[in-house]
């Protein structure tokens, strides 16, 4: 009996097309948890719309967040949602370089891991134009 390759460009599409769906999936069901803590915390409480709050300072570090979470403030698991939302096309490029290397397909290798450093830079870095 022949044997399935696993690494077909479909099944490669169809790897990266599921990696895209469970990373939308797990950062919804996280900020769906997250929003419900939240709102039975503080659903009751006036809102002062004429006044601008940014996001609070521990909700601003990938420390903080996970120190919100895990004492199960709903700020901070809607935050730790959103990161995992921002890390799934990430994820998704990471899972190109590997499966484009295993193709040896090293042009594509070089162009996947060219985007990721423009991702990795806009998110960690940047240059800040004042």
């Amino acid at each position: 009996m022949k044997q399935k390759a696993l690494w077909t460009d479909n099944s490669i599409q169809e790897i990266m097309g599921n990696l895209l769906i469970l990373g939308v999936v797990i950062s919804a069901s996280i900020a769906i948890v997250g929003g419900s803590i939240f709102l039975f915390r503080h659903g009751g409480e006036q809102p002062s719309y004429h006044i601008f709050h940014g996001a609070p300072a521990q909700l601003r570090s990938l420390s903080g967040v996970i120190e919100q979470t895990r004492t199960f403030h709903g700020r901070g698991i809607i935050q730790l949602g959103l990161m995992v939302l921002i890390m799934t096309p990430i994820a998704r490029v990471i899972f190109s370089v590997f499966a484009f290397l295993k193709e040896k397909d090293y042009l594509y290798v070089t162009v996947n891991l060219i985007v990721l450093g423009f991702l990795l830079f806009s998110l960690f870095g940047g240059i800040a134009i004042r």
